[in-house]
């Protein structure tokens, strides 16, 4: 458990697991930060009592950025070491083989956008406020805003927010497609948790392989993501789950099966 970023189980489903941010007051993201979040999917990861997981930053904010005092001071030769720190914690986030809910409240800024980004679906509160405003400060997304956000929201939409730096609005938000809902702030994180807990009893080893399915294919040509499709499909055949599902299927009809994670 780090300092500032711990893993806990949800009280009332603990086959979801809640990546939680607190570094008060607005969850700077400095190295520290950074290095405990890329722990904290390691450990989920690697946790098979974890169906699914939460990003949650608290009540307040999500993430409001980059901790710009630390990185003020920075030459090149420092970014381009620290950079690759930032890339690698926020991938590891990306790479949890296993459903991950942002849950955003107040500000999710900068680094903290991309941190949201990372995770397969988002839910906002109302009044909440997401953007990449690193041009404000002359330099551009380093955590993967130029990369993942275009292949969320398209290029043309990834730009004006990237090139303007303005604040997202979370209606805005919600019908650009940057987050999927979009809740009263005291509901962000249990409208969160119950979209996560869906998975919880689910064929984890066939949502391991929708999701690298997917986010692999999307940074490949159509062919070889048809490939990777494949590939993942015809080795889930080798799994207990696809047994069960289809004798289910056979026997009971869809939607009946109790998968063991197999």
């Amino acid at each position: 458990m780090g300092e500032f970023v711990r893993v806990e189980k949800d009280a009332d489903d603990p086959a979801v697991a809640v990546i939680r941010l607190d570094r008060p007051k607005m969850n700077a993201l400095n190295a520290q930060v950074q290095r405990e979040i890329g722990a904290a999917a390691a450990e989920v990861a690697a946790d098979d009592s974890v169906a699914a997981a939460v990003l949650y930053g608290g009540e307040r904010v999500f993430a409001a950025g980059a901790d710009i005092k630390e990185m003020a001071g920075m030459g090149f030769a420092d970014m381009a070491a620290h950079s690759r720190t930032l890339q690698a914690s926020f991938t590891a986030v990306a790479e949890i083989p296993k459903p991950v809910v942002a849950a955003i409240t107040g500000y999710a800024l900068g680094g903290g956008c991309e941190l949201a980004l990372c995770a397969d679906f988002r839910v906002a509160a109302e009044d909440a406020k997401l953007g990449q405003p690193e041009i404000l400060l002359g330099v551009i997304p380093g955590a993967g805003g130029t990369q993942r956000l275009p292949r969320l929201i398209g290029p043309a939409r990834a730009k004006d927010l990237i090139f303007t730096g303005r604040h997202v609005p979370a209606d805005e938000a919600l019908r650009i497609g940057l987050v999927d809902r979009v809740v009263p702030a005291a509901e962000v994180y249990s409208a969160a948790v119950a979209m996560a807990a869906r998975y919880a009893g689910g064929p984890s080893a066939a949502l391991r392989a929708a999701k690298e399915a997917v986010d692999r294919g999307l940074e490949a040509d159509l062919g070889t993501g048809l490939e990777i499709e494949r590939v993942q499909f015809a080795a889930l055949f080798g799994t207990e789950d696809q047994k069960i599902g289809m004798r289910s299927f056979v026997e009971n009809g869809p939607g009946k099966a109790e998968f063991t994670g197999r």
